[in-house]
C-alpha cells in the first residue's frame, strides 16, 4: 500500500467540512422568509455538494491507482526526468561531486 493510497484516506476532513457547511446554510435558509436569499442559499449548498464530490473522486482517484489526478509524473513531471537525464547522460542518475569516484 503506497503512501498516496493512504493520503485519498484524508480527503474525508474537507469532505466533512464542506458537507457540515452545507448543513448550516440549509438550516439558515430555512429559517428566512426572503425567496432570493433562499434560493441564494440552496444554490451555495449544491455547489459545497459538488465540491465535496469532487474531493470524494480525488480521494478514490488517489486510493486505487496510488497517484494524484492533478500529476502524472511525480512531484516536477517530464521536467524533473529531463533534467536527471542531462545531468548524468542517459543514466538518469545524479552527477557524482568533482573528485569522486564513480
Amino acid at each position: 500500500m503506497g503512501l498516496f493510497n493512504v493520503l485519498g484516506i484524508y480527503t474525508i476532513i474537507p469532505i466533512t467540512i464542506y458537507l457540515t457547511i452545507s448543513f448550516f446554510v440549509l438550516f439558515a435558509v430555512g429559517k428566512t422568509d426572503s425567496k432570493g436569499l433562499k434560493t441564494f442559499g440552496q444554490v451555495i449548498a449544491v455547489l459545497l455538494w459538488i465540491s465535496a464530490l469532487l474531493v470524494f473522486i480525488a480521494g478514490i482517484w488517489m486510493m486505487t491507482t496510488s497517484s494524484r489526478p492533478w500529476d502524472k509524473h511525480g512531484m516536477m513531471g517530464k521536467k524533473h526526468m529531463k533534467m536527471m537525464k542531462m545531468m548524468d547522460g542517459s543514466k538518469g542518475g545524479c552527477p557524482m561531486m568533482p573528485g569522486m569516484k564513480k
